[in-house]
């Protein structure tokens, strides 16, 4: 199985993706992979994200995974719906311990030293960094990964093709997560795919 390191190292943004019609789901995959982002995380935060799950896995290369797991039921119903991967917004010992069982790359969510230690007692060291802008922006996460340099984050919240370089430009950081390339309602694909484009290119 690739581990959560190596997804995260796919490109350099992960989309962040609410489903609200499964008709939209496969669409906007289609769009994203052609674009260059194969990793997708579809958000399970409205009645179709399971089903969206499922359907986009048919899209050749795409990568897809749930986001905001926050318990083991739901991690369970994520997987069950075929999720290649599993994203929290935050870090619970009962949610990792559950999908450290489950052999599944997960990236919990971070927001201060006390998460990320919470995430190394439990083996962890790939880490979202949530919510990046509200919790201080790229100072924060400078000064919470100097003392934890075996840690690599993908920072989540508030980033978007104008400061999304930034982020980048910081070693520890692997890649973004964004919600800007994937803009709700039906998917204009070419428009998708050329922000996917613009992107990838961000590195």
């Amino acid at each position: 199985m690739t581990t959560i390191d190596e997804l995260m190292r796919v490109a350099p943004v992960i989309p962040v993706i609410v489903i609200d019609d499964i008709a939209h789901a496969v669409p906007l995959a289609e769009a994203l992979v052609a674009g260059g982002l194969r990793v997708l995380e579809v958000t399970l935060r409205t009645p179709a994200a399971l089903a969206a799950i499922t359907a986009m896995k048919a899209v050749p290369g795409a990568i897809v995974g749930a986001g905001t797991v926050t318990n083991p039921r739901e991690l369970d119903a994520a997987l069950a719906a075929g999720s290649e991967f599993i994203v929290s917004p935050g870090l619970t010992e009962p949610l990792g311990k559950a999908a450290i069982a489950a052999g599944v790359p997960f990236l919990p969510g971070i927001a201060n030293a006390g998460d990320i230690m919470r995430g190394l007692d439990l083996g962890l060291n790939r880490f979202k960094f949530f919510p990046a802008m509200a919790a201080g922006g790229l100072p924060a996460l400078k000064a919470l990964a100097a003392p934890f340099g075996q840690c690599r984050f993908c920072p989540t919240g508030g980033i978007g093709p104008d400061n999304a370089a930034e982020w980048l430009a910081f070693e520890p950081v692997l890649c973004v997560g964004g919600s800007w390339v994937s803009p709700k309602g039906a998917p204009d694909k070419p428009a998708i795919e050329a922000m996917a484009r613009a992107a990838c290119g961000l590195r």
